[in-house]
């Protein structure tokens, strides 16, 4: 597994990967535009071009987006739901400009608590999204389980992949937040948390979809339903948990991307250097 950090683009997209060696990091995830806005000025193709070339020169070997947390593709709003899905295609435009691998997003809501009324909403908008941005990889990230949010498990992630799959295939897959999942109820400080989850996603999904896992530790109890990172090691999945990451032979050819919180370069320089040094611990065991 590659391991890396989100990293911010606020000095600029090459200035970026600078700071991602800076704190070891062999993937990246970035935002391609703010998060919290719905619009954002154009990524030109200048800065594109030396950001694709600044990573060519660099040891990261993996890069992904993350969509702004304003999508919500399950929306019952149309007009919320149409502007998400247009966001989505120009999230994924983005994404292709700057030649990363993959796009992550939230999959966003249902409140029909329907599995598949959900799952057919969510599925067209990322039919037009796709359909509007005609390149591109999308990765859905799977959830804490709180309130409405859809995404929970397997089942639900599965659902709307098998609705666009005849025509997508090629362009899906899934991005596996490990405290999402051990938030949602499966219990990650334990091997056998990890393999029922990825043994789920190929039952649900198919096999080879996870390209990204978010290896964040979780604040709180498994199953509390509670989004809250904490770093490797220090929460409640727990160093142990994250070696079970490392021996989980589903995720061998995934990115392990740690999401933060806390002052930099420190808190990237610990997360990826713990999560390497159980990566070499795992390599030495075979």
């Amino acid at each position: 597994m590659l391991i890396g950090a989100h990293v911010g683009v606020s000095a600029g997209y090459p200035e970026s990967v600078d700071y991602a060696e800076g704190v070891g990091c062999e993937a990246i995830q970035v935002f391609a535009k703010s998060p919290q806005q719905w619009r954002a000025k154009s990524i030109t193709p200048e800065i594109a071009t030396a950001f694709r070339e600044r990573r060519e020169r660099s040891a990261v070997k993996f890069a992904c987006t993350h969509t702004a947390y304003l999508i919500n593709l399950g929306s019952e709003d149309d007009a919320l739901w149409e502007k998400s899905w247009q966001a989505l295609a120009d999230e994924l435009t983005r994404a292709v400009l700057l030649g990363v691998e993959a796009t992550v997003t939230h999959t966003g809501t249902n409140r029909s608590r329907d599995l598949e009324l959900g799952a057919r909403r969510i599925a067209d908008g990322i039919n037009l999204a796709f359909e509007a941005a005609p390149e591109g990889v999308l990765l859905l990230e799977n959830t804490a389980g709180a309130g409405t949010t859809y995404g929970t498990g397997p089942e639900e992630l599965g659902a709307v992949l098998g609705m666009l799959d005849a025509r997508w295939k090629e362009r899906l897959g899934i991005c596996l937040d490990s405290c999402h999942a051990h938030a949602a109820g499966w219990d990650f400080s334990t091997p056998a948390g990890w393999s029922e989850f990825t043994r789920g996603l190929e039952s649900c999904c198919g096999s080879g979809r996870i390209q990204v896992v978010h290896a964040n530790d979780c604040k709180f109890g498994v199953g509390e339903r509670k989004d809250r990172h904490e770093w490797v090691g220090d929460g409640t999945i727990g160093t142990p948990g994250f070696a079970a990451m490392f021996a989980e032979t589903r995720l061998a050819g995934a990115a392990a991307i740690v999401e933060m919180s806390g002052e930099v370069p420190e808190k990237d320089e610990t997360n990826v250097s713990r999560l390497k040094a159980l990566r070499a611990t795992s390599e030495a065991r075979g």
